[in-house]
């Protein structure tokens, strides 16, 4: 059995089954592929007008956002943070690989989609998760949109200048 080196220098993994002797080490309990669809866990989220679709399963720690890395596609350290939160809210890091995909609006919303969309992938994962998520506010939906432009008014709110004569 030859044995690897996984960036956590307390934990050695074999040839066997790598994912599993992770998982033992990490105190995470691995689920049984049945439960997933194609080994991964699927979550979606919105916010604003983007959608993220987000899947999860476990490995190294990758994160990719629409075919590029996290800090290429969101280059502001708020939309980042945004991103990782439910990941640190958990302590899983550097447990899984991410991958989504998130389409309208802009980087802010696109980080809060993609939040929601990793804490709803990470609830299906393991049910335990499911207080942390909640406590750090995770899983709620931010329900703001923006308003409509009404007729005879300038925008959502503005209204033309009002002529007495």
């Amino acid at each position: 059995m030859a044995e690897t080196k996984v960036e956590n220098p307390d934990i050695q993994v074999t040839d066997k089954a790598p994912e599993a002797e992770i998982h033992s080490q990490l105190k995470v309990a691995p689920k049984p592929q049945s439960e997933s669809k194609g080994g991964y866990w699927w979550g979606t989220g919105r916010r604003k007008s983007s959608v993220a679709r987000v899947r999860i399963k476990p490995g190294s720690g990758k994160m990719v956002v629409n075919k590029k890395e996290l800090n290429d596609y969101f280059k502001r350290k708020q939309d980042q943070n945004a991103v990782m939160a439910p990941l640190e809210a958990v302590q899983a890091e550097k447990i899984f690989d991410i991958f989504i995909n998130v389409k309208g609006g802009g980087t802010s919303g696109q980080s809060g989609a993609s939040l929601l969309g990793i804490a709803r992938a990470l609830k299906r994962y393991d049910e335990s998760f499911l207080p942390a998520l909640r406590d750090g506010g995770h899983l709620t939906r931010d329900p703001r949109m923006v308003e409509r432009k009404k007729s005879g008014q300038s925008g959502a709110r503005r209204r033309f200048q009002f002529s007495k004569r």
